[in-house]
């Protein structure tokens, strides 16, 4: 019987992140409408789209093999499963999100001692209740379907707790943040007796590996030139790379080739710099993956 493992990917604002992410690691996953079960280009995968709130308990369970969510609704769900790797990006950027408590501009709340016995909304509910339970402060939290802003502006609660990435939002409707309660990032996440698996847990730890190296690409080119020996300790000494360059003695022996990995940004004030000190043919190139 043919092997396979049930990896699941976070439907909603994380699903097309995480299928270019995939891609980028060299597998194509192709997401028909409405289907949530998409076609991937290797035999040993079956991949399930689900809501990452629930992606916790399926793994945990075992439903599912290995997904991605976020560290929140494992933390939520109070789920016991192998957390693999973690896996920093977002829908709209390579950076975590947050959790945040916030509360209508002019209400005289500032401090987390000052919501006691007032009404908090958010999805995090079960997060929520252990955080202000740990700190001795009574408040009453409800389950928020959505428009989570709009109950503090129409009175409804008095604070929130939502997940943002720049707060542009939360600002925008007149609110201010007067807290940070979590630091989230997608994890790769495994069932514990699929990580006790062997083939599994193989599988599970290439996909992990492929994936960090993916992201680690990120604004990262590689550059190549040709440089003249007599320049070659000072073009290394301007060089920045993941660890040393390297250098290879050309058939012509007054010449080395240099290849580095660098930030994108760097780009443009370094090539100035080389072309001046003599290196020649310099090549810019993409990443797919930096391991």
């Amino acid at each position: 019987m043919e092997k396979k493992l049930k990896f699941g990917i976070p439907k909603g604002s994380l699903e097309k992140a995480t299928i270019e992410l995939f891609e980028k690691a060299g597998w194509t996953i192709d997401v028909h409408h409405r289907n949530y079960f998409p076609e991937v280009d290797d035999c040993e995968l079956e991949m399930v789209i689900c809501r990452p709130q629930e992606m916790s308990k399926y793994v945990e369970l075992g439903i599912l093999d290995a997904g991605i969510t976020g560290k929140d609704w494992i933390l939520e769900n109070n789920s016991k499963v192998v957390v693999v790797e973690e896996l920093i990006y977002s829908k709209v950027s390579k950076k975590p999100a947050r959790w945040v408590l916030a509360v209508k501009e002019g209400s005289g709340i500032e401090r987390l001692e000052d919501l006691a016995g007032k009404k908090i909304s958010t999805e995090l509910v079960q997060f929520t209740k252990r955080f202000f339970e740990e700190r001795g402060i009574p408040v009453e939290v409800s389950y928020s379907w959505g428009a989570t802003e709009a109950k503090v502006v129409q009175g409804l609660c008095d604070a929130i707790v939502e997940v943002t990435e720049t707060g542009t939002t939360i600002r925008a409707h007149g609110l201010k943040i007067i807290y940070e309660l979590l630091i989230t990032y997608p994890q790769l996440i495994a069932n514990e007796k699929a990580w006790e698996d062997p083939w599994k847990r193989k599988k599970i730890q290439q996909i992990a590996v492929l994936l960090k190296g993916a992201l680690n690409s990120h604004k990262k080119v590689g550059l190549k030139m040709n440089v003249p020996a007599s320049n070659l300790e000072k073009i290394i000494a301007i060089l920045p790379s993941i660890t040393s360059p390297t250098i290879a003695q050309l058939y012509n022996k007054d010449w080395y080739a240099i290849e580095v990995i660098v930030s994108e940004k760097e780009v443009r004030d370094l090539v100035p710099k080389l072309l001046e000190l003599g290196a020649e043919g310099i090549i810019e190139y993409s990443l797919n993956k930096v391991i």
